[in-house]
């Protein structure tokens, strides 16, 4: 049977419409509605790190404000946050109440090397994102072998070699010292600064000694480095430890070249609790722009920064960088959600996420968020910093790529 022009013309017209249609059609993955997404959150609100519970506070907060104009493509956002105490069996734990009971599209930014370490294997199993995590250890940036993974922050052993990079250029016969935490963040960071020595770290590294994350103190610690003669310091801590290596140096009358990483390197949190005085010359390596830096503290930008503590974070305090972080790292997220637009399947959460190209407005000049199916670490240059006891001095070129 021969059909005529005008009839081919209307079937081919009304396969287009039935094929728009489909294209149009929402899709959902569990933890996605019409008129909301569920994601979750994991942080230590308690405990040794709990330091680090301020970025999930400055999440929730952010999460509020998105709601209050109106949410994603028209849907809210519900984050629920839970604590772990930094505890890796806890973190375990609430992962499963978060995908299995509240049914939680993805878990976002939890925090700590030891707790994602704890439910990665789970969450890929899953094939739940487990989406930004806050921490820079290297297994995160692993699409491979672990594609429902993705880091955030710069990786541990790139920033380490940065600080190596710099010891190598400005005091080649240093004798260094290391205190770090025994896990695997602590143990990323070593591995990369040995490594971007090279064969000079046996001759030029004098001490290692590590800490527990549940030891109270780590003054015997900081005693015995001093013991050792060395004139540098790597000091890979979190914020609470990083706070008493700084007064514990300043106790005991040593006062090596220091070198701290960047995530204990909060004025809020870390450089005041340890007597500002007391940090002087400290180097650190940033990404963020430090809210104590008065360079920073102008335009627009800034002033939206403020807006936003003012309003939805009254109480915190503005000089912790971590409010910094959370702020930030929740801009990514909302560009994730936006870009997935009414195709909120996991699936897609993770290929957005790896379909990134974009600047924020409170990250460091010359550092951006780039991410590929094959790159799945979305920030990847820092620049070298100095406290004044005030703030933080940039110094030097922005490194890496």
């Amino acid at each position: 049977m021969r059909l005529n022009p005008l009839t081919l013309a209307v079937a081919g017209l009304a396969s287009l419409l039935v094929s728009g249609a489909a294209l149009a059609q929402k899709k959902y993955d569990t933890g996605a509605t019409d008129k909301e997404i569920k994601i979750g959150g994991i942080s230590p609100y308690s405990g040794p790190a709990s330091a680090y519970g301020a970025i999930g506070k400055a999440i929730s907060a952010y999460m509020s404000k998105i709601n209050d104009e109106g949410g994603i493509n028209g849907r809210k956002i519900n984050f629920i946050s839970l604590d772990d105490g930094y505890n890796p069996a806890k973190t375990v734990e609430q992962a499963r109440k978060l995908v299995e009971e509240e049914e939680v599209l993805f878990v976002f930014n939890t925090l700590g090397t030891p707790p994602n370490s704890a439910i990665h294997k789970y969450m890929n199993g899953k094939k739940t994102p487990q989406l930004f995590v806050a921490t820079g250890a290297t297994k995160w940036g692993d699409p491979k072998n672990f594609p429902w993974t993705m880091g955030w922050q710069p990786n541990y052993q790139s920033e380490s070699k940065v600080f190596a990079t710099h010891i190598l250029e400005t005091k080649p016969n240093a004798k260094i010292a290391i205190l770090y935490q025994n896990d695997d963040y602590g143990k990323d960071y070593l591995k990369g600064f040995e490594d971007a020595l090279g064969d000079k770290a046996k001759s030029m590294i004098v001490s290692k000694i590590s800490y527990e994350v549940t030891d109270p103190t780590i003054d015997s610690q900081m005693v015995s480095l001093k013991g050792t003669g060395a004139d540098t310091f790597f000091n890979i801590t979190t914020p609470k430890f990083a706070a008493q290596a700084i007064k514990k140096a300043a106790d005991i009358g040593w006062k090596p070249t220091h070198y701290l990483n960047s995530v204990s390197a909060s004025v809020g949190t870390v450089m005041i609790p340890a007597g500002a005085e007391n940090g002087v010359g400290i180097i650190t390596a940033s990404y963020l722009k430090d809210p104590t830096d008065p360079q920073f503290q102008k335009g627009k930008e800034w002033d939206d920064f403020v807006a936003f503590m003012k309003k939805y974070m009254p109480n915190a305090d503005i000089k912790d960088v971590n409010h910094t972080f959370g702020y930030t790292v929740s801009q990514g997220l909302v560009q994730v959600l936006k870009q997935a637009g009414d195709n909120l399947t996991r699936e897609n959460i993770m290929k957005q996420a790896a379909s990134l190209d974009m600047t924020l407005p409170m990250l460091l000049p010359g550092v951006n968020v780039k991410t590929g199916p094959d790159d799945f670490y979305p920030i990847e240059r820092e620049q070298l910093a100095r406290f004044d006891g005030k703030t933080w001095q940039l110094f030097g070129k922005v490194y890496g790529r």
